[in-house]
């Protein structure tokens, strides 16, 4: 099957079903009307659900959900562009968005029952996951699509980490570049942290693909420990070597 667009892809009613979770995505909390007031907050809204609806026709196809777990991730990508435009659109900047999509997703993520979060860590060290994620893969290495993500299976060395994952390409990446918003894609790569820091595992990188490194070195340990403070370190925009000079602001484009 060749790449296609949303268009293509997805159906009228999957549409109305993101923009629905979309909407329910940025009224987890009241951050909006802290920082913009009642009303501006409700005309910003407004105005990502109308960018969203256009972003997801743009989405490229990746296959399936059962034969690709990823692919529904480039939807949120696409989500949060919609927020990053409008943010700008009314006198925002990146960090400005970036620091939105960080609250908007920790809120998201902590409505998570704690019960479940020690399933999902449970089952995301499990033997029948690592097996999945080898077969994951396999088929990405196939590269039947050109807007997905490319990887390998890293086994765990027993000592720093109990199993990896090495992107050498990404479809986020590649779908922001398309969309002209590279300098968002640091900003989505930070909220991996959070996830790992709600179900309480370990997680770390020292390369993005965001930054231009060669691949992201996904890390994971089951009995670890992960933060995510916001601002963000970014400690991967070295691509793995130490930084020499302070963290400078990303700039727009």
């Amino acid at each position: 099957m060749s790449e296609a667009t949303g268009t293509d892809a997805v159906s009228a009613r999957r549409a109305r079903r993101l923009l629905r979770r979309f909407d329910r995505f940025l009224q987890r909390n009241d951050i909006f009307i802290q920082r913009y007031g009642e009303d501006e907050a409700a005309v910003m809204r407004r105005e990502m659900g109308e960018e969203y609806s256009r972003l997801i026709p743009q989405v490229p196809y990746l296959g399936s959900r059962r034969e690709n777990p990823l692919a529904s991730q480039v939807f949120g990508a696409a989500a949060d562009l919609a927020l990053y435009r409008v943010v700008l659109a009314h006198g925002g900047t990146l960090e400005d968005a970036g620091e939105l999509i960080h609250h908007l997703t920790r809120a998201q993520w902590q409505r998570l029952p704690r019960a479940l979060r020690r399933v999902l860590r449970a089952y995301v060290f499990s033997g029948l996951r690592r097996r999945q994620s080898q077969k994951e893969a396999v088929r990405s290495q196939q590269r039947r699509y050109p807007g997905d993500w490319v990887f390998e299976y890293v086994p765990g060395d027993g000592r720093s980490f109990d199993l990896g994952r090495d992107y050498t390409e990404c479809a986020i990446v590649k779908f922001l570049h398309a969309q002209g918003a590279d300098e968002l894609c640091p900003y989505l790569c930070d909220t991996d942290y959070i996830l790992w820091e709600t179900i309480g595992a370990g997680f770390y990188r020292t390369k993005t693909l965001a930054w231009g490194c060669d691949r992201c070195d996904f890390r994971y340990t089951k009995h670890g420990h992960t933060t995510a403070p916001w601002p963000p370190n970014f400690v991967e925009r070295g691509c793995g070597q130490p930084p020499t000079t302070p963290t400078e602001p990303i700039q727009t484009r």
